[in-house]
């Protein structure tokens, strides 16, 4: 059911702001672009993983060779990583939105040319994380029908799906490329989602409270944008609660397993397979309720 959702709500969301991105203009066009951006890397995540999950519990026996395990397990790694940082991507992007609302700025509306910077910032997301994920390409293989993983990571997958396993050359530098990912992809992430969202919160209510004792100036306009920031900000906060929330479960169940191996370690990792599902199937149900366009089609549809 989750996955369902996920691949059906993200494809929405790809429909529905693309056309706006490209039939409309004006100054929400580039926030529309990253939101496109997060929710095609979720519906590839749900298509070329989640759906192989589903698959695979349902009894569908696929054991591709040595080759396929090492492209399956470095696309896994790829779009997983493109994944959070496409989400914190979007929580940066209304942070530095935000600290440009007052008297420095220039103009209201933005350019009528292509956003080459946010382009090229889509495309060191997507490269940079394609280069990270390389030792995936490299140190993984098929492990049987009957294996067992002993080294996992969040970005790739919770158990040996497929019979595809990590295949380092040891011990230590498995562990060694565990703990980079944990730091790289999983901490800093978290923790700089949490830090802008916080900033974004601290900047609207300084902003709401000029809002109420701004008399008619030449600051007024921009004044007068807090509202729609604040539902933004509420909307993307929500994202990033929901992301933190799934995405903490699954850290904690996958590196418990990875340092520890304790008792509970089986229902962490059930844990960590729901939790994962989580966010990329939640967050186009939260982005109807506060994306205008989408919220219009979804009443078009009901009328």
């Amino acid at each position: 059911m989750l996955v369902l959702l996920g691949i059906l709500g993200n494809a929405a969301v790809i429909l529905v702001v693309g056309d706006s991105i490209v039939h409309e203009r004006g100054g929400g066009r580039n926030s529309d672009m990253i939101l496109v951006n997060m929710a095609l890397s979720n519906l590839m995540v749900s298509v070329m993983r989640n759906t192989l999950l589903v698959t695979s519990d349902f009894g569908l026996e696929v054991l591709p060779g040595k080759d396929w395990c090492q492209f399956l397990m470095g696309v896994w790694v790829w779009l997983r990583s493109v994944n959070v940082w496409s989400t914190l991507f979007l929580s940066a992007f209304h942070f530095s939105t935000l600290k440009r609302i007052g008297p420095p700025i220039a103009s209201l509306n933005s350019s009528c040319g292509p956003p080459k910077a946010l382009l090229m910032c889509f495309g060191l997301i997507w490269g940079l994380n394609l280069l990270y994920s390389v030792p995936a390409f490299v140190y993984s293989t098929n492990g049987g029908k009957n294996a067992t993983e002993t080294l996992m990571l969040v970005s790739s997958t919770t158990r040996p799906l497929l019979g595809c396993v990590w295949d380092f050359p040891s011990t230590y530098s498995g562990l060694a490329f565990a703990t980079t990912s944990m730091v790289i992809h999983e901490v800093i992430p978290i923790f700089l989602m949490s830090s802008t969202n916080l900033g974004s919160l601290l900047i609207l209510y300084a902003h709401g409270n000029a809002h109420n004792i701004a008399n008619k100036d030449q600051d007024a306009p921009i004044l007068r944008r807090v509202p729609a920031e604040r539902r933004a900000a509420k909307v993307i906060l929500a994202l990033i609660i929901l992301f933190i929330i799934s995405w903490g479960a699954s850290v904690i169940s996958v590196n418990y397993f990875n340092y520890n191996r304790g008792a509970s370690s089986a229902y962490l990792l059930i844990l960590a397979r729901f939790s994962n599902s989580a966010f990329i199937a939640l967050s186009p149900v939260i982005l109807a309720v506060g994306h205008r366009k989408l919220r219009e089609v979804i009443k078009s549809l009901f009328k």
